[in-house]
């Protein structure tokens, strides 16, 4: 099997895009403890029900604001760094799904922000969604998940050898926190405990976050809109074709956790699909949000 190197991994996993939009109404940025420590949240727009999204694996909220603002003129939008991304500052480990789900919970609960919310994950973050979602049903009006990770996949039953792919990237990962922290330069540092944070979440998605998943069985009959990228990953080597086939019908499956479920392709984009394909992305998001306040 061909496998791109993990250096050109880390770069492709942790590259950022950006682009802006006209800010409909001025944005609240704030710093709000959870408890243990504390996370920026940034809110803009006023209307409900309020849509909250989470990103991916080593995504910070900047990386959504282009997202952000394209819906913030119809509804109110929150967006935030999880434990050690941005200003958030660490939070305990191990990072998994479970204790992100109770984090996110607790921050918007001491930004007075009421459910119930339309929850947007996108990978890692579709995975944080889900186990909110089954943790607190009344809190979640819709759901839209972007490209979530294949649940089988993360559990170990297929695809062993991008497992392996995916240690590697950990373990790179953990080595670049353990060489930070090191450092005596605060920003080093500041960099370790990011690293630290990222290589946790990435080993708990194959571990404690995977069962957590697993566990959910059914979403009832919220609206929920699972999209998937219909572009496979030069990453995989040669079984990128087949492994993305497999990743849009596990989507597929996911949708059918709603009965009010839909599955959608997005045909040439890629796993970013908030940069790749904006305006169908807010659409979705928008579609669900007026489906919330029609019922």
């Amino acid at each position: 099997m061909t496998i791109m190197r993990k250096p050109a991994i880390l770069f492709t996993a942790c590259l950022i895009l950006a682009s802006c939009q006209p800010k409909s109404s001025p944005p609240s940025d704030q710093m709000i403890s959870t408890g243990s420590h504390r996370l920026q949240i940034y809110i803009e727009g006023k209307r409900i029900p309020t849509v909250v999204i989470d990103a991916g694996i080593a995504d910070q909220l900047d990386k959504l604001r282009p997202l952000q603002e394209r819906i913030a003129s119809v509804t109110q939008v929150i967006t935030y760094n999880r434990a050690g991304y941005g200003q958030s500052e660490p939070g305990p480990l191990p990072r998994h799904s479970g204790r992100e789900a109770e984090e996110l919970k607790a921050l918007l609960e001491k930004a007075s922000v009421p459910g119930p919310y339309v929850l947007v994950g996108h990978s890692l973050g579709a995975l944080n969604m889900q186990v909110l979602a089954s943790k607190y049903p009344d809190d979640v009006a819709g759901m839209v998940l972007l490209d979530p990770p294949p649940l089988s996949f993360i559990l170990g039953q297929e695809y062993g050898d991008l497992a392996v792919m995916a240690e590697q990237m950990t373990a790179e990962w953990q080595s670049i926190a353990d060489s930070a922290a090191k450092s005596i330069d605060v920003r080093e540092k500041a960099r370790s405990a990011f690293f630290r944070m990222i290589a946790s979440e990435h080993s708990e998605m194959f571990a404690e976050t995977a069962r957590l998943v697993d566990a959910v069985s059914t979403f009832d009959d919220i609206p929920l809109v699972v999209l998937a990228t219909g572009k496979p990953n030069p990453a995989f080597g040669e079984v990128a074709e087949e492994y993305q086939r497999y990743w849009v019908e596990q989507s597929r499956t996911l949708a059918d956790k709603s009965t009010n479920g839909k599955f959608i392709l997005a045909e040439g984009a890629s796993h970013y699909l908030y940069l790749d394909v904006p305006e169908l992305v807010a659409d979705i998001i928008l579609s669900v949000v007026y489906e919330v306040r029609a019922q």
